[in-house]
């Protein structure tokens, strides 16, 4: 009996939890930040173009490319590839992805972020050293002159974000962000 009422009491407090209260706490957050529980869209022209938390594909020459992703920016198949460092597949796509990057821009090196997916294929940042890498392709691709090309520069800095919480990770440029700004130049 002591074992049944036990169960019963636990059973309770858990459907009171996550029946009532984390429910109520979702509302909550809704209501407080709209925007974040929408999903941190955002809108050009009245439309939606992306999210700001999830990576997507840019495949035109006058885009910044995001990382690579196991998963092709699906969300429902997030996740990493969970290859190994000794797997001939994994060495396989980086060489692969080397030579795409050295096809789009010859003559430079690939930052090792470009080569590996990030772990949910999902990541929406790059390294402001990534995101520089590419501006000669970019400037290129949209026949930029230099005046451009430094707007572009200050563009990466200007979106340029810090750690997260001011000590959790590195610094990060949001791929869509800096495409949206570039594309405004």
């Amino acid at each position: 009996m002591k074992t049944l009422l036990t169960a019963l009491r636990l059973t309770l407090l858990l459907t009171l939890l996550t029946g009532a209260a984390y429910p109520a706490l979702i509302g909550l957050a809704a209501l407080v930040w709209p925007r974040q529980a929408g999903g941190s869209l955002v809108l050009r022209d009245g439309r939606v173009v992306g999210s700001e938390l999830l990576a997507q594909s840019f495949t035109s020459a006058k885009y910044v490319h995001p990382r690579p992703s196991a998963a092709s920016y699906a969300t429902i198949a997030s996740g990493a590839s969970n290859l190994g460092p000794t797997s001939r597949k994994r060495a396989e796509l980086m060489e692969e992805r080397r030579a795409e990057w050295l096809r789009l821009q010859p003559n430079s090196t690939p930052p090792p972020e470009m080569l590996c997916a990030s772990g949910s294929g999902l990541d929406p940042h790059l390294s402001p050293a990534a995101a520089l890498a590419q501006l000669p392709r970019v400037s290129a691709a949209r026949g930029w002159d230099e005046i451009k090309i430094i707007a572009a520069r200050a563009a990466v800095q200007k979106l340029t974000e810090g750690p997260q919480a001011g000590f959790l990770g590195p610094e990060r440029v949001n791929v869509l962000n800096l495409n949206l700004a570039l594309d405004d130049l």
